[in-house]
Formats: C-alpha cells, structure tokens, sequence
C-alpha cells in the first residue's frame, strides 16, 4: 500500500494504472476493511480511511484487474462481511465481488438512435432467447444472443429492448429482482458479454435499450439490505426507507429516494448503462412506484414527491447530456404527465408504455362472436395519444407481462391448443397489421413473429423449430416491418403522426384510415383492416382524392400461409363515385381477418 499515490475519484473499486482505489459508502460504520485475493483474504488488514459524510477509501497498489474482494464494515458488536454495492462484476449473486476493468475506446461505430417515429422495438430475454444445445448454465448468454443479429436485422428490427440484466440469484430469472444492480449477470457472460453484445448490434445498426428497476432491490442475495448494519423498524438500513414508505409488491424495499447519496447510486447506475456499456435508452420498470408510495390507482394516490423529483432530475440531465437516446416509462397509469416537458412540471418521459392498445385490440380480437366485436375499441386505440403525440406510447400486442401471470401467448389464447390453427394465425397476424400501422413506437416480444405459443416461463427457451414451420408468418412480420421502420419511402406515411378515418362500418367490421408524415403530404398511406369472418369482394371505400394507389402490403396471399384468404391485389384506382361525404371511391377485394396497406 502506497500513501503517497492519490485516490482515484468514483465509487466502488477504481482500476488505474497504478492500482486500485476502493471507496463506499457506509455512514453508520465505525470502522472498514478490504479484503480479496490479493492478501489471501485477511479481514484486518487493510483498512480503509474515512473522507466524511459517510465515505471510506483505500488506494492499493498490489490489487488488479481481476481480484476478488468484499468489505468488512464493523458497527458496535457487528462485523458484516459484504460486497460492494458498485461492483461491476460478481462471481456470482451469492459470490463475491470482482475488481473489472472495461476495455478502453472499445472501437467508435459512430451509431446514433434512428429517430423516435421510425423505432420498432424487439422485446428479448437473454436467458430464453437463443439457448445453445452446450449451453454450460442451461441459459441463453449474450454471445448466442448476438449470432443471432443477422436474423434481427434481416426481420427489419432497429432496437432491442433488453429485460434486465443486472446481477440476480441464480441462472434464471426475468431480472426484476436486482441483487447488484451494477454487476452484469454472470450467467449471461458479465460485462464482457454485454459489451460485445451492444457492439455487435451496433455494427449491424440495431438500438439497444436496457431495462432498468428502480423502483426496489432484492429482495434476494443483495448485500445492500441493511448494508452497515443499521436499521429502523427492522427493515433495510441506508439504501431502503425504514418507514411505511419501503412497502412494494416485492418487499420492503423501496430505495430512499430522500437521501442523495441513494439518488447519486442510481443516477450512477442509469449513466453506466449510457456510458460504459453504450445503450442506446432506458426503459424504467414500474415508474408508479416511484411516484407514488401505493403506485396503484391515481385516484387514491400518496404522492412519493421526492421520488417524483428524482425522476425529473434523472431525465433532465440524460437529456441535456445525450439528447438522442430515448427513454420509456413503464408507468401503467395513461398519465400524460409521465411524458410531459419537465418545464411544465412533467417527469420528462419521451415515451410510456400503453396499455390501453394492448387491452382493446386483444378484446376485439378474442372475441369469438362477429356480430360482437366492438370496432369503436381499435378506433378509439389509434387516436389515443398523450399530449398530442403520437409517439409517447410504446404499443404492443404480446410483451412480456402479458404473455405470462396467467395469460398466454395471443394466438393460444385465440385458439387454445390450436396456436398454429386457422383463426389463431389470422387473428393474430391482424393484430400485428393493426400495431405496425397504428400510431406509436410498436414493439413485439420475442419469438412473436413466427408464433410462439407456450406462455412466457424462464425454463422454455424459444423454440427455433417454429420459425422453420411458419417462416411465411415471419415473412408477413418482415414485410410490416420493413413498412413501418421508416426504410420504405413510399410508406414514410406510417412514420408520421397525422391520422385520418376514412371509413368505419360495424356491421361489415371494415375499418379504413390514412396515415400522413407532415413532410411529406403528397405520400398518404391508406389502411383497410377487416375484422370479420367475411372475404369480401368489391367493398367500396370513400377518398377524398382519385388517382392510383399501389398495393404495398396484403395479408390475402398464400405465400404467407395456405390458410390465409388467396386475395391478388396490385393496385387500385379511385373513381368519381361519391360515397359517404367523399367525392371518389375504390373498390378493393380484403381477406377474412386480414388487411391490405396501399400508397398512392
């Protein structure tokens, strides 16, 4: 140990050229140690000294890349052994913590967010993803994740949205439990994995965003549970609240919103996601019960201000510092406020996820009955929006909640144990025609586009057989996508926020609309979806403009799926035939369940 060396500044262990500066915060400790595989894990021996407010650090020389170490923090009569909050890297949950230096200047691929209105979103869980048959820890990792990028970019995704990856107890798990929020889950191939991971759907010009939880630690194998050996009614010391206000569905295990060294640890978190591992946004798990001590209805709220404030600083200052990366909340509660301008008291959001959609296209299209689909739901899901824009709401129809806790997959659900039948790949595919054209940023779960079954469950990976029996269904999702994603110039209309009803029967269950770029009027997309068991032939749409739009997209056509209506369609041209206030008209022939997407 070298007194003469200055202490490296950051939090947790800090490699530098010299050695190692390990720093933590520990205000109730009376005094602190390091201990590792550099000195053979003496519990007395080196001791860290104390920098006030709470702060210990401790420059080692003989300490590197690679060592093990926990602290020794010792409080009156208790001597805790624990590992570091900030560690970047663990043996595993229950394991130690590992000193981790990243790469320095990994290779710049200059990648920048394609803008908000072109995302479309790929929902992944590393662990079920893509399992390899010699998997060692029976889980996917990210290095059989990324060989499958070629497959990503091929289906015309441009951002994967990651469920959590931080460190968690044992090899599975949807990652909403947090041990170490810093450390990369070492089943998944730590740090080093997720590196490669980012560069490699980077260099193939896929987005990654990560899933962050905020909202509460734990509840297993975290350290930081009363981490200096103080506590207050017998709940979690430092990092939690010690009152009414830790109470979560997960525990008691709110983080102390109201202390600024628990805000600066997340602050430091979210920039670590931004910074060292590139992510391209955040996605925020459960933001209601930041904002709130219940999280639940609005109407009977406690507000958690400081949690609120909290969430305002945070995005304030992603913004100013990387204004192209996005961030989502997951907030559940249609509250525009969540994506509203913090100058005006919001919590600065780009976009939420909205449920809403989920909920009303899942109900029309589960209804077994024509004659009691309610069409006025879709209408009524494609204007919705928060504060007048289109694109602060995430739209799905399959994600990972609702593919699980009791639901299943949307075809199974339309046709329990026929996920592959008739109805159910009809349905579901209209599902997906109505999200790619809807206003929005859409997302899909994984394995959705080749019609996964099977409830989500971390013990079933994906099973790529599928995608070999039904490659004509992702083909349909390739082709909206490659509509949607912005690349096609004579759909740009599907990236814009203008939207039109052009026609609206119930009792055909026939539903026309237009989508407008603002840019670019002189480019309409016009969308016909048919929510009924009827082909029909003929049926007649009122424009408000003649001319000739092209077929782009027709879910009428057998090389989709043999069980799909044979609809051949090119093109169309609007007539001076007034129907329904407009003065011309089209005839088009639209497939049972199904649509057609035409530019003109």
């Amino acid at each position: 140990m070298s007194e003469n060396i200055e202490k490296y500044s950051g939090m947790g262990a800090i490699v530098g050229n010299e050695g190692v500066t390990f720093r933590l915060w520990a205000p109730n400790a009376e005094k602190v140690f390091v201990m590792g595989s550099f000195n053979d894990w003496k519990d007395d021996e080196f001791q860290l000294e104390h920098e006030g407010e709470g702060y210990w650090a401790l420059f080692l020389e003989n300490a590197g890349n690679g060592d093990e170490y926990k602290y020794v923090l010792v409080n009156g009569d208790q001597k805790l052994s624990r590992n570091d909050p900030y560690a970047r890297k663990m043996t595993h949950s229950g394991g130690n913590s590992m000193v981790y230096q990243p790469e320095e200047n990994q290779e710049d691929h200059q990648f920048q967010l394609p803008p908000f209105n072109e995302l479309v979103i790929y929902e992944m869980h590393i662990g079920t993803f893509y399992k390899k048959e010699d998997s060692q820890n029976g889980v996917g990792d990210f290095y059989s994740a990324a060989e499958k990028l070629d497959y990503l970019q091929a289906l015309g995704i441009n951002v994967i949205e990651l469920m959590p990856v931080m460190e968690f107890p044992g090899a599975k798990s949807w990652g909403y439990n947090p041990s170490y929020p810093f450390a990369i889950e070492s089943d998944y191939g730590g740090p080093e994995g997720l590196a490669h991971f980012v560069k490699e759907a980077h260099l193939k010009g896929i987005a990654v965003l990560m899933d962050v939880v905020y909202n509460h630690f734990g509840p297993g194998d975290t350290d930081l549970w009363q981490f200096d050996g103080w506590q207050e009614n017998d709940k979690g010391g430092i990092y939690f609240y010690n009152d009414y206000k830790s109470t979560t569905p997960w525990g008691d295990n709110r983080p102390d919103f109201g202390r600024k060294e628990v805000r600066n640890y997340i602050r430091d978190n979210a920039f670590m996601w931004l910074e060292a591992f590139q992510c391209d946004g955040l996605r925020f798990d459960a933001t209601a019960y930041i904002r709130f001590v219940e999280g639940g209805d609005l109407k009977e709220r406690s507000e958690l201000e400081e949690g609120y404030r909290f969430l305002q600083q945070l995005n304030a200052e992603i913004r100013e510092k990387y204004p192209q990366k996005i961030l989502i909340a997951e907030d559940l509660k249609a509250d525009s406020i969540v994506t509203a301008d913090i100058a005006h008291n919001g919590l600065g959001f780009h976009s939420q996820w909205g449920l809403g959609f989920n909920h009303s296209i899942k109900r029309v299209l589960l209804e077994i009955e024509d004659e009691h689909r309610n069409l006025q739901e879709v209408v009524e899901s494609l204007f919705f929006s928060f504060n007048n824009s289109a694109f602060q709401r995430v739209i799905f129809t399959e994600s990972h909640d609702e593919v699980a806790n009791g639901s299943s997959r949307l075809p199974e659900e339309i046709q329990p144990g026929e996920a592959d039948g008739e109805y159910a790949k009809k349905k579901s595919t209209l599902g997906a025609i109505t999200l790619f054209t809807s206003p929005g940023i859409p997302m899909i779960f994984q394995g959705q586009e080749f019609l996964t079954d099977s409830h989500f469950n971390v013990e079933n990976p994906l099973d790529w057989n599928r995608y070999s029996e039904l490659n004509g269904i992702a083909r349909m999702y390739r082709d909206l996508i490659q509509l949607r994603n912005g690349r096609n110039e004579d759909c740009v209309g599907l990236t814009g926020s203008m939207t039109d009803t052009f026609h609206f029967s119930q009792e055909s269950l026939v539903l026309a609309f237009q989508r407008v770029h603002f840019e670019h009027q002189d480019k309409p997309v016009l969308v016909i979806l048919n929510f009924s068991n009827q082909l029909y032939q003929g049926y007649r749409i009122g424009l408000p403009h003649e001319g000739i739009w092209k077929v782009r997209f027709n879910s009428g056509w057998k090389g989709y799926d043999e069980d799909f209506s044979e609809v051949e369609l090119l093109e169309v041209h609007a007539e001076p035939f007034e129907m329904e206030g407009f003065p011309f008209s089209m005839l088009v022939d639209l497939p049972q369940y199904g649509g057609i997407v035409l530019s003109r």
